[in-house]
């Protein structure tokens, strides 16, 4: 998967959660959980990401990149 293709993927899940928030006032149930899961995808693609990135700006393969586990991902201090 390339940068690009990457990036893609992101702007669809935001155009996911745009729709899904821009129709409720409030989410429950499966909206809810919805929204979680796009949420942790995106934070799983920006990872990727950067990773990616970092490794192109190190001289070394951006191909050696790999998806983390959401747990990993969500688990870093901000």
């Amino acid at each position: 998967m390339d940068d690009k293709t990457i990036l893609e993927h992101i702007h669809q899940l935001v155009e996911e959660e745009k729709a899904l928030r821009a129709g409720h006032h409030g989410l429950a149930g499966d909206d809810r959980t919805r929204l979680q899961q796009l949420e942790q995808q995106l934070d799983q693609a920006w990872d990727l990401l950067r990773q990616r990135r970092a490794r192109e700006e190190y001289s070394e393969s951006p191909e050696t990149a790999t998806e983390r586990s959401v747990n990993e991902v969500e688990g870093y201090l901000q």
